[in-house]
């Protein structure tokens, strides 16, 4: 790894999207100075307009499936560019699959030039429509290569095998995190996903809608909670993937009966037809990370849908 200077330099690609605008909040808080790189295809300058003119802060709109150069000493690199949700990678489908594919092996010719370390945000979905429960790091998942969702699924899989061939073969130093469900501000109400879909429709008094019978599990952490796992592991020494997420495990159709509760909402539940390819269920093994990060999610259920709540009540008055 390259010298340390102070303050220590972070890339995050992805920059400006729902978790990477979070990640450079924690980076400035911990003294960083950060390189938010973004072609903006899902990710929202919003996200990031507290930052712009902070002397720590600097923004690049670039697509980073191109060749990547930093003028500076760089000492991270965070690779969180890519569309994640159902919605975004069915719409960018070969964007999706260039990002994990070029845009990583750009990203990590990047941290190679600098010798900086790496950090990869793959994704539970590499996991697939497991047939395991919980799924551990250990499990190799069960994906669908050419179903819809495959796009994505072996975007993230190809991506984790390039980053550990860095690592073997260039010696890069590199952290991989599979991320599980995420909720927070700064979700994209259209994005498709349960909770801003339940929420969004719960405070427009819409009905709300169910895939499925509702019986479909998800595990969903707070976004703080993610990204101080995200952090805990970058300055780990651990370098194959960790699971980071919130076992607390809950069924679609019992969410969405309680995001109509938090908002006072008289929205009634409608169901829809699973889409193909949908994980029935999803549960993290927290395991390695309790053990080597000594990192659990804080933030119960509650107060953090309270807190997205507030965030989209403001949203959708726009």
């Amino acid at each position: 790894m390259s010298t340390m200077t102070s303050p220590p330099t972070s890339v995050v690609t992805g920059g400006a999207g729902f978790l990477g605008s979070h990640l450079c909040d924690r980076l400035i808080a911990e003294s960083h100075r950060v390189i938010c790189i973004d072609n903006l295809i899902t990710g929202n300058p919003a996200n990031i307009s507290h930052l712009i003119g902070n002397p720590k802060f600097t923004f690049i709109k670039y697509d980073v499936t191109n060749f990547l150069s930093v003028e500076e000493p760089v000492h991270y690199v965070f690779h969180f560019a890519s569309p994640a949700s159902p919605i975004d990678y069915l719409k960018f489908p070969i964007q999706t699959l260039k990002v994990g594919s070029l845009g990583t092996h750009k990203a990590l010719g990047l941290a190679k030039a600098k010798e900086a370390r790496f950090f990869l945000a793959s994704t539970s979905e590499v996991y697939g429509d497991p047939l395991v429960h919980p799924q551990k790091e250990s499990y190799w998942g069960n994906v669908n290569p050419v179903g819809p969702r495959g796009v994505y699924d072996e975007a993230k899989r190809f991506a984790e095998a390039m980053t550990m061939a860095y690592h073997r073969f260039h010696k890069v130093e590199t952290r991989i995190v599979r991320i599980f469900n995420t909720y927070g501000e700064r979700m994209r109400i259209e994005d498709g996903r349960a909770i801003p879909a339940f929420m969004s429709q719960a405070l427009r008094g819409e009905d709300v809608t169910v895939f499925g019978d509702g019986s479909q599990t998800r595990s969903v952490c707070y976004v703080v909670d993610l990204i101080d796992g995200i952090y805990k592991l970058m300055m780990s020494d651990y370098d194959l993937p960790m699971n980071v997420g919130n076992p607390d495990e809950i069924s679609m159709l019992g969410l969405a009966k309680e995001i109509i509760e938090l908002t006072k909402s008289k929205s009634k539940i409608v169901f829809r037809e699973l889409p193909q390819d949908d994980p029935k269920i999803r549960q993290p093994d927290i395991t390695k990370a309790r053990e080597i990060l000594g990192w659990q999610p804080k933030v119960p259920r509650g107060d953090g849908l309270k807190k997205t709540m507030e965030y989209f009540r403001k949203a959708l008055t726009f």
